[in-house]
């Protein structure tokens, strides 16, 4: 980073400090927020590829608009970095994504720079719509833009907000950041399309003069804009030998342009922005651009973790290699294991193959597993329509994005009973990526879903003896849950044995106090339970293992034996697995006293797992408090 006095990235707080430079220096301001963001995140981790990308694009967005009247509406949000140094936030950047500082995310609660949250993908052009429509119901006279990329586009909701922004009234600005990447490669026809789309430039320029040529002698009006853009489009197909997707919904097309081109970018965007009608620029650029290692492997360098700027050395990179593997390396090595011996399986990931694993099952078996691309909806109905022919699907999805696919889940798997096995990575609280990934509504919103089998493995060893077992069920769905983060022994790969849908588990004699647990929660509660043995405090351990069905004959016994028990999840308390006991002690008429122990009815905020758990009373020092607090009111 160059001293402060040659630096002009320490003058701008504020996009009207950007506005103040000459546009012969913002090539300097986008190297040095490059080198801003190389510098923070190799301390503080965070998501690099996407962000070193969209510089020049973030740069040119905030010269050009008049933010933050200019509304700017980022998909994916993990593309907002440069964004958020260039809004007021760079000298608060080094708490990004940790405890109590700023989101890794756009948060319309931390600035009105941010105009909509986006933690996931494919809501942008709705949200902005949505914006735009009200401006001018409003009489404003602000632009919207929706910033669109990393994949975004494969979502089924971006192109309900396309076909939207087609019928009504708007003068929506739609900049498709085209990377041909997710967070893996993209997959499928919209990537292909992107790939080989051209557009003339002579003739947009062409376009512009007969338009206004049009207009001028009368012929063009506010009536007839519809037939000529159809002319205009058909005009173009002529001209190109091309027909383009986004000008058959009416929708102006712009591009593809360089999105490393800063200048070149302003004078766009200048020339296109208070254009009348739903527009659509389409800037290609590089994911990683700037960071060698980052454009060389895009996927890796996607959240990388700590690093070496001068080497591009991984603290991952340094780490031993016998620590115990991911929850979701143990699913991915199993899946194969599994689908040699079984080919009826099949792997369905909606745009996560390697944050998953599921990048092992397409390697070994290229033609039974599937990327469909971001897509979650549709990852569980094509599953649902492989089962339906007999097929057992593994649909791996992440907790929280799982959330998008609920009416299938219900209409188009649970109504038909198939026997599809939902596997739900990074289940509970994630971490730094906050509240718009922690998976902790799964418990929830999945149990009162009739025909639905919910497991949650306390170890790797039950997480594949629950993958065996879901393959053999004629009926489904079967939910595994299991979280982000590393299991608990070098030994994972146990001989895999067939377990009793519906049925827990004992794990630790007691008599004082019970305590059911779901989940590898109970690994902290079995370290606690074991500490108070030694202080003659003795506490039962249950792993319930099954949510639905629940052991009902564990919970008979435990109700009678115990007045006081303790419930234990990592989700939220509304409606989860202590509300399942709750429930069934009322309905069998057994009083004991219960505490449930899991997450309040809020959005839980970022911050690390281990200071998350510690907040809400789920880590070892909250789960003996509780204890002892329970065993005091005797």
């Amino acid at each position: 980073m160059k001293n402060d006095k040659e630096n002009i990235l320490n003058t701008i707080d504020y996009p009207s400090d950007l506005r103040k430079l000459n546009i012969k220096d913002l090539p300097q301001v986008c190297s040095e927020l490059r080198e801003f963001i190389i510098d923070e995140l190799a301390e503080n981790p965070g998501h690099l590829g996407a962000n070193l990308g969209v510089v020049e694009l973030t740069v040119a967005l905030h010269y050009v608009l008049n933010t933050p009247k200019d509304k700017l509406v980022w998909d994916v949000g993990h593309q907002a970095y440069g964004h958020k140094i260039l809004t007021g936030r760079r000298k608060v950047f080094s708490t990004n994504r940790k405890f109590n500082g700023i989101s890794g995310f756009p948060n319309p609660a931390e600035s009105e720079y941010d105009s909509f949250i986006a933690g996931h993908a494919s809501n942008s052009i709705s949200a902005a719509l949505g914006l735009s429509i009200a401006a001018k119901i409003k009489g404003d006279n602000n632009l919207v833009v929706a910033v669109i990329g990393d994949g975004a586009m494969s979502g089924g909701l971006a192109f309900e907000g396309l076909n939207n922004a087609s019928v009504h009234p708007n003068d929506l600005l739609i900049i498709l950041n085209d990377n041909h990447m997710a967070i893996d490669r993209n997959v499928g026809g919209m990537s292909d399309y992107l790939i080989k789309i051209t557009t003339s430039k002579g003739y947009n320029q062409l376009r512009w003069k007969m338009f206004l040529l049009l207009k001028k002698i009368g012929i063009i009006n506010d009536h007839r804009k519809g037939k000529i853009l159809r002319f205009g489009n058909s005009l173009k197909a002529i001209l190109t030998n091309q027909h383009n997707i986004f000008e058959g919904l009416n929708i102006r097309y712009f591009g593809p342009v360089d999105g490393h081109n800063v200048e070149n970018l302003v004078k766009i965007l200048n020339d296109i922005k208070n254009m009348k009608g739903p527009k659509l620029l389409h800037v290609c650029t590089t994911k990683g651009k700037g960071f060698e290692p980052a454009e060389r492997d895009a996927t890796e360098w996607h959240a990388p973790g700590k690093f070496n700027k001068d080497t591009g050395e991984r603290d991952c990179d340094e780490k031993p290699k016998d620590l115990p593997l991911k929850f979701q390396d143990v699913f991915g090595h199993t899946l194969v294991e599994l689908a040699e011996s079984n080919p009826k399986i099949v792997g369905i990931t909606p745009a996560m193959p390697t944050g998953c694993s599921m990048n092992l099952m397409m390697d070994r078996f290229p033609d039974r597993s599937f990327d469909v691309g971001i897509a979650e909806g549709h990852a569980v109905t094509f599953s649902a329509g492989l089962a339906k022919e007999g097929l057992i699907p593994f649909c791996n999805i992440y907790s929280s994005f799982a959330q998008r696919a609920y009416d299938n889940i219900i209409h188009d798997v649970a109504l038909q009973k198939l026997p599809v096995v939902l596997c739900l990575d990074r289940a509970g609280l994630v971490g730094e990526d906050g509240p718009t990934h922690h998976g902790t509504f799964d418990l929830a919103y999945l149990r009162c879903i009739p025909n639905v089998i919910i497991s949650s493995p306390i170890d790797e060893h039950e997480l594949r003896n629950l993958m065996f077992t879901a393959q053999t069920m004629k009926e489904g769905p079967f939910v595994i849950r299991y979280p982000r983060g590393q299991g608990f022994s070098r030994n994972w790969k146990n001989k895999m044995e067939l377990l009793e849908v519906g049925k827990g588990t004992c794990l630790i004699e007691g008599n004082d106090l019970a305590i059911l647990c779901v989940g590898p929660i109970g690994e902290t509660a079995s370290d606690v339970v074991n500490k108070l043995s030694q202080k003659d405090i003795s506490v039962a351990l249950y792993n319930m293992r099954f949510i639905k069905p629940l052991d009902e004959a564990l919970l008979q016994s435990v109700g009678e034996k115990f007045s006081k028990i303790i419930t234990i999840e990592n989700g939220v308390l509304e409606g989860g697995f202590g509300s399942a006991v709750l429930e069934y002690y009322s309905e069998h008429h057994l009083s004991p006293e219960i505490k449930r122990l899991g997450l309040p009815d809020v959005f839980v905020e970022h911050g690390s797992v281990a200071e998350l758990h510690h907040l809400y009373g789920i880590d070892k020092e909250g789960i003996e408090k509780a204890i002892l607090d329970l065993l005091k009111e005797s």
